[in-house]
């Protein structure tokens, strides 16, 4: 018996290991203060294209990570998107370069930022304020696969 027990321990522990984590944005804020958030990945244009559309729940510690072939102004919309979201636009180097604050569900209002970004990041409208995320933090990827970054 005990030796079934170790051994089921032991497969416990490798398939955790084996999984890796979930992928991760890690936002320092220059307060000193690390930010998790879970992320699913949309890089490609049909996964940008419908980004948060029709979800009506996001979780605290959960985004989206927006990935684009190189720097520019980009542009995002709410259409079909229940649920206000802060949209935090990163560039090539990992510093946030603008924020987009608690936009209003539903609209087609264009938001953007003034400076070329590579990477959006979209949470839940609020969280950026009250977790002290501001332009000029840096940001890093924990469990993104590589190809997804370069």
């Amino acid at each position: 018996m005990k030796n079934t027990m170790t051994i089921t321990v032991l497969f416990l522990l490798v398939g955790l290991f084996a999984c890796g984590g979930d992928p991760r944005v890690v936002i320092q804020t220059r307060a000193g203060k690390d930010v998790a958030f879970e992320v699913e990945i949309a890089d490609t244009p049909a996964k940008r294209e419908m980004g948060f559309q029709y979800r009506r729940e996001l979780a605290d510690d959960h985004g989206m990570i927006f990935v684009f072939p190189s720097e520019s102004v980009l542009t995002f919309w709410m259409k079909n998107t229940p649920i206000p979201l802060d949209m935090i636009f990163i560039g090539g180097d990992l510093k946030i370069v603008g924020i987009v604050r608690e936009a209003v569900p539903f609209t087609l209002s264009a938001r953007s930022v003034d400076e070329p970004s590579r990477y959006v990041l979209e949470i839940k409208g609020g969280l950026a304020r009250q977790r002290g995320i501001e332009v000029g933090d840096r940001l890093r990827f924990e469990g993104v696969p590589e190809n997804v970054r370069e």
